[in-house]
């Protein structure tokens, strides 16, 4: 599981925190992160991005239309169709998440952080793995720090001990949470971009903590209470469809389904990613993992790969694609022995 962000902090790194601005709502700080409990969802006056016109409950669109969402994501290298543009506009002026699925590897996760460049808000990834608990999704309490509050509590005279009730509340403070990914966004005073990533790898019962998070955006803390969202994530989730999730996560989210792109799209892709490469080289690049993608293979080419075969050639001097060249670095598109000799079995025969 990785905390990511898009803006830099005073070291020069990226930072996990939020931003140490001033709030008037605010009734809590910890590690520089900002608290509001009980927030009516509010934006309170913050700026958004990207064209942002209109206001749904108090907070101002970060999009103006689907075309310009568009535009800013091709700005930015990343080259949306109309329907990907239509689902990320509609996932802002709805305020519900966008779930994408699709093949590994066709830009799902590239999306949001496309999103995220083009509009500027800072992105906030929860990377998903079989076994991830509430403790590294959500929050956890820094019992290193509580065990030390604890013993330089009895460590000191019997005048200056407290009450334990005292020293409970003490140490189920902010001073001793430790937020996670879900938990920082929530608590984020400035808007963010919520990725979680390849949602399918959780646990059902893990998954099962997301839905407070997607509908309501809160979290509840039995110590605390309700951490309730100072604005509107925009949040991505990612599927590659290893298992079927449930239907009460999907009933809260926006679909969109990305396939492999077609042909000509494809073409396009790998003439904005790589540059000075022909024309001509990239309509057979493009050809051949079609066919490639129509062969029975354990996994088919994606489109990064696709770029880095096309990176390739390129730097290899290839002015166009024979079936020796193909055969000679199919290792660069297939990562599974049986589909390499498979599909150098097609292509020799083709010769």
């Amino acid at each position: 599981m990785t905390l990511w962000a898009g803006r830099k902090g005073p070291d020069g790194k990226g930072s996990a925190g939020v931003d140490e601005r001033p709030d008037a709502g605010r009734t809590g700080q910890a590690g520089g992160q900002e608290y509001r409990s009980g927030s009516t969802g509010q934006a309170g006056g913050q700026e958004y991005r990207s064209g942002s016109t209109g206001q749904a409950g108090g907070q101002e669109y970060r999009f103006g239309s689907p075309e310009l969402v568009g535009r800013s994501l091709r700005d930015v290298g990343y080259l949306a169709n109309e329907r990907i543009s239509s689902v990320v506009y509609l996932g802002d002026r709805l305020g519900k998440p966008v779930l994408v699925e699709g093949p590994a590897g066709t830009g799902k996760t590239e999306l949001a952080k496309s999103v995220a460049l083009m509009s500027g808000m800072r992105l906030i990834r929860l990377q998903c793995y079989e076994g991830l608990d509430e403790a590294k999704a959500l929050y956890e309490w820094n019992y290193k720090k509580q065990l030390l509050r604890i013993q330089a509590e009895r460590t000191g005279s019997q005048g200056e001990m407290a009450e334990w009730t005292e020293l409970e509340a003490d140490i189920f403070s902010e001073e001793f949470l430790l937020a996670r990914p879900l938990l920082a966004a929530i608590r984020a005073p400035d808007p963010v971009v919520l990725l979680i990533d390849e949602v399918d790898r959780l646990d059902v019962e893990t998954e099962a903590l997301l839905l407070e998070v997607l509908s309501d955006y809160q979290v509840s803390i039995p110590e605390l209470g309700t951490v309730t969202s100072a604005q509107t994530p925009l949040v991505f989730l990612t599927s590659n469809n290893s298992r079927e999730l449930s239907e009460a996560l999907k009933r809260r989210c926006l679909y969109l389904y990305i396939d492999y792109p077609s042909v000509e799209r494809e073409q396009e892709i790998v003439l904005s990613r790589v540059p000075g490469i022909s024309g001509t080289l990239t309509s057979q690049i493009a050809g051949v993992v079609r066919s490639l993608r129509q062969l029975e293979l354990k996994k088919k080419p994606s489109v990064s790969e696709t770029i880095d075969w096309a990176q390739t050639l390129y730097l290899l001097g290839a002015e166009q694609v024979s079936n020796e060249l193909v055969v000679d670095t199919l290792h660069v598109l297939l990562k599974h022995q049986s589909d390499i000799e498979k599909a150098a079995a097609e292509f020799t025969a083709a010769r």
